[in-house]
């Protein structure tokens, strides 16, 4: 804003606090562009269950709500998707692993 009201780089950068060289970039990319703002996309490893894999999976929750975690995993796994850990299972569907003595409680 203080390049935009006639303030030179020197001084906007005393005003910010920053470098000369952090001023001038910032406004060659807000005159280029017309947004400062950061656009990283892609950052990351690429999601292993996908959009579909995840509505697979929830009906195959649905099909059958007192499976585990593991029995979950393997019927997803089956076929030419790729395989998936219990882990990543779980971290989709947002539910706990139940363990044998978990099972037995619930009954």
């Amino acid at each position: 804003m203080a390049r935009r009201f006639g303030a030179s780089i020197t001084e906007t950068a005393r005003v910010v606090g920053c470098s000369r060289s952090a001023i001038v970039s910032i406004h060659a990319k807000c005159i280029n562009d017309g947004d400062t703002s950061s656009r990283r996309q892609g950052v990351g490893r690429p999601r292993v269950i996908k959009e579909n894999g995840s509505r697979r999976l929830s009906r195959l929750v649905k099909q059958n709500r007192c499976q585990t975690v593991a029995q979950l995993t393997a019927q997803y796994s089956v076929g030419p998707i790729a395989s998936v850990s219990e882990h990543t299972v779980q971290r989709t569907l947002l539910v706990p692993l139940l363990t044998k003595r978990h099972r037995q409680l619930r009954l």
